[in-house]
């Protein structure tokens, strides 16, 4: 119990300080989709599309995405993710408010019992099987731009048992700067470092996230002979970063959908 409670209080603090900071906040959905669901649910994700639309123009999130999650087999994991981006964590936390508003807007010829039947029968087209809640703590120094069809790969990760701060720590210190170079380079678009603030626990699935974001899957298979001029010191303290977590998946994602 006093675990909890002090587990909460971390929580809490951290989104007063970061809210003062007007940070990036995510809430990540995973899908499950099967084969023969997915024009269902492209025509959920289509309804839904004009609710977060009305959503962004009325300040509730900053923006949405639909990425489609490869390889993509019904017994690899997700199929789909959604993401829905908020600068305030107050918002993220109580996400769901104003939905209903949104969608009498979005649809003003429609019931609400209608709405609220479409609503509903939005789960029947996919398993929503996991929900994460996202502090985005970092990312490279860049000018990119997010759009429909662009390539990103997803890692997750989780920090060893007592070694949160050596974790992120070498993030911060060690590879982000070599992820620097390479959007320097041109080789790459963009990359964050995420930190999921709920679910915690020794037995969550993953702690942090990062994503490489790239133009087209051009750019990600030339990305991989790019040359960062590594030293050996560099080599070495990677190699130490490395053994401070576990690469638990690693996902590459098509971005389908946008809004902002």
């Amino acid at each position: 119990m006093k675990r909890l409670v002090l587990l909460l209080f971390i929580l809490i603090f951290s989104l007063g300080i970061s809210a003062q900071q007007q940070e990036t906040y995510l809430i990540f959905e995973f899908m499950k989709v099967d084969n023969d669901q997915e024009p269902f649910y492209m025509e959920t994700e289509d309804f839904w599309e004009k609710i977060h639309e009305q959503r962004v123009k009325n300040g509730d999130i900053m923006g949405w995405d639909l990425w489609q999650l490869l390889p993509g087999g019904e017994e690899q994991g997700y199929q789909y993710l959604t993401v829905t981006v908020f600068n305030d964590p107050l918002k993220m936390m109580n996400a769901a408010e104003g939905i209903m508003q949104s969608a009498r807007t979005a649809y003003p010829t429609e019931s609400d019992e209608d709405l609220e039947k479409r609503l509903d029968m939005a789960g029947g087209s996919r398993d929503l099987s996991v929900r994460l809640f996202i502090h985005v703590i970092n990312s490279t120094t860049d000018d990119f731009e997010m759009k429909p069809g662009m390539v990103a790969s997803i890692d997750l990760m989780k920090a060893n048992p007592g070694q949160m701060e050596a974790y992120e720590k070498a993030e911060n210190d060690v590879f982000k700067p070599f992820h620097q170079k390479v959007v320097d380079g041109g080789a790459k678009g963009n990359w964050q470092l995420l930190k999921v603030l709920l679910p915690q626990g020794s037995d969550v699935y993953t702690s942090h996230i990062t994503v490489n974001m790239f133009d087209n899957w051009k750019q990600y298979i030339e990305s991989s002979g790019f040359d960062a001029g590594l030293s050996s010191q560099d080599e070495s303290r990677m190699q130490k970063g490395l053994e401070t977590r576990e690469m638990k998946w690693v996902y590459m994602a098509n971005l389908v959908k946008m809004i902002r």
